[in-house]
């Protein structure tokens, strides 16, 4: 079968390629699913580039990428969830990587059955995404009426968390460049911000929760407009001490000026590392049918056009998911 493979850390041009390579073997507990699309996200690109090699241990060549729906084709003799026939999707384990093939080998526990309203590349958009959204957003226990500020709404993860807080009755404020306000503000925020004209800290004050997606001077800039007792959580930022140990960094303490701020503020601050979840997906399926999440796709690639797919996701442009699908020549 073919699969888009990483075959050295370097440049994405330079570090991926087209291969054959056999078709995965199915243990007891998974499911080999014929693949239709799969969606890109930066963590892949990274990976190639070697800027993860600290903290993902590859052998190499490897298949690249975590999010697919596909069909399922075959299961081993323990799975009893799954028939063959299935339509679903998955973020699959890191072990498990390797989702721009032909074929996944995944083990049944991180699936679900996709959307029954979406296509397989719309469907392959919305793993890692939807997973980081809800776990960042359920550690700090979003809540209706809550007011928050999600950072970067034409992106993947937060133009998924917009409609996910608008879906729990929170009060959107959200941050985007000039040509995304008309569509970001589609999504459903309260108040889209044009960053590239406002200063977002005028604007957005004493609010319940940051989202934090970019990092940087914005972690430590969250605690100058949430409220007395506020909450920020991140997918960029320092870990928390509970994250640190999770991630196996051992002997850590927060950084002293994030320390200082968090007790100015007597706040809540929470780093997520994204776990796949199977009943997280199945929620956000049973959203996506009830229309209130749409998918936002930007562009689909072909197989044989997967490193171009890369390098327009690390450009920075994209409006929504790349996708590649296994169904265009």
């Amino acid at each position: 079968m073919k699969a888009l493979q990483i075959v050295k850390y370097d440049e994405i041009k330079d570090g991926l390629s087209i291969n054959k390579i056999k078709k995965p073997a199915v243990k007891a507990n998974d499911i080999l699913v014929e693949v239709k699309a799969a969606g890109l996200n930066p963590i892949d690109y990274k990976i190639v580039e070697g800027q993860l090699k600290g903290m993902i241990s590859l052998n190499l060549p490897c298949t690249i990428s975590f999010d697919v729906s596909g069909v399922v084709v075959e299961k081993g003799i323990d799975v009893n969830n799954f028939e063959i026939g299935d339509e679903v999707y998955s973020r699959v384990p890191q072990e498990q990587m390797g989702t721009v093939a032909e074929f996944v080998a995944i083990n049944s526990d991180f699936v679900a059955k996709k959307p029954d309203n979406i296509s397989f590349e719309k469907a392959a958009g919305l793993p890692l995404v939807g997973l980081t959204a809800i776990q960042a957003l359920e550690r700090v226990g979003l809540k209706e009426n809550d007011r928050i500020l999600i950072h970067a709404g034409s992106g993947g993860v937060g133009s998924f968390a917009i409609q996910y807080a608008k879906a729990k009755g929170a009060i959107v404020y959200t941050t985007t460049s000039t040509k995304n306000v008309d569509w970001v503000k589609a999504l459903g925020a309260d108040r889209v911000i044009d960053y590239k004209t406002e200063d977002y800290k005028e604007v957005a004050t004493n609010l319940d929760i940051v989202f934090d997606t970019l990092g940087d001077n914005y972690t430590f800039d969250a605690f100058q407009i949430i409220k007395e007792g506020g909450k920020v959580t991140t997918i960029v930022g320092p870990p928390d001490e509970e994250t640190a140990k999770q991630m196996g960094m051992t002997n850590y303490t927060l950084p002293e000026k994030l320390s200082k701020l968090i007790d100015e503020k007597s706040a809540d601050y929470e780093l997520t590392w994204m776990q796949p979840n199977a009943k997280q997906l199945k929620e956000i399926a049973t959203m996506v049918e009830d229309r209130a999440i749409k998918p936002i796709v930007d562009f689909i690639y072909s197989l044989e056009n997967g490193i171009d797919a890369y390098e327009y996701l690390a450009s920075g442009k994209a409006e929504g998911k790349v996708i590649i699908s296994l169904s265009l020549n």
